[in-house]
């Protein structure tokens, strides 16, 4: 089962995969994680990509494309089944991904789309919390760490995004909304794509997606 999973921040999406992923036994591929790993290393790329973020901008198409190209190419076997999150977020990297796939004689078997509505998105964002040192995320109610304000993973400091509020999360929705419509486009076209209710309980929507692969001749094999 080849996924891509599509959804602005806070839809629910790393809730979601962990279900598929656990499951289904397929790999969980998230460019936040890749990006954070790849910054561990003492590489050209690392350095590159931390000016980015240390400078508060977004790590550029190319760069992005570059890694999880890499990570196609390199480091994973695609037909044991996947799910990527966080990539593609424009045509343009739609486009590239179809690239990668048949470089890599794969081919995506759905795109999963997840909307939800903004005052579900302000409540999930505003609580979120994440790691200084490592970068993993946690949230106050739906995924409060062990010790409070302490990671779980590697015992560094968690801290609110200066940018986790509600006027620049509206912000983040209208780019996520601009640059995504056009995708949701491409993959309608291709008949792949399919839209669930984000605003939905992870448990029912994973039900949901269960009884799909029930439904659907094309992912019913796997």
């Amino acid at each position: 089962m080849k996924i891509v999973l599509l959804g602005p921040p806070g839809a629910g999406k790393g809730s979601l995969a962990v279900l598929i992923k656990e499951r289904f036994k397929i790999l969980h591929i998230s460019t936040g994680d890749i990006l954070r790993e790849e910054m561990r290393k003492d590489s050209p790329l690392a350095k590159e990509i931390k000016s980015y973020i240390e400078n508060g901008a977004l790590v550029p198409d190319e760069v992005i494309t570059r890694i999880v190209d890499q990570k196609f190419t390199n480091d994973i076997k695609p037909d044991q089944g996947f799910m990527l999150d966080g990539y593609p977020r424009n045509t343009a990297q739609a486009q590239e991904l179809d690239r990668i796939f048949e470089k890599t004689k794969t081919s995506l078997d759905c795109v999963l789309n997840m909307e939800a509505s903004l005052p579900v998105i302000l409540k999930r964002i505003s609580g979120r919390r994440i790691c200084k040192k490592c970068g993993a995320v946690f949230h106050v109610t739906n995924k409060p760490p062990k010790v409070k304000d302490v990671c779980d993973v590697c015992d560094g400091p968690l801290y609110q995004r200066s940018d986790d509020n509600e006027e620049t999360v509206k912000k983040r929705m209208n780019v996520y909304t601009e640059s995504t419509a056009p995708i949701l486009d491409y993959y309608g076209k291709q008949k792949k794509l399919w839209t669930v209710d984000g605003d939905e309980d992870t448990q029912i929507l994973f039900e949901q997606f269960v009884q799909s692969l029930n439904e659907d001749k094309r992912l019913h094999s796997h």
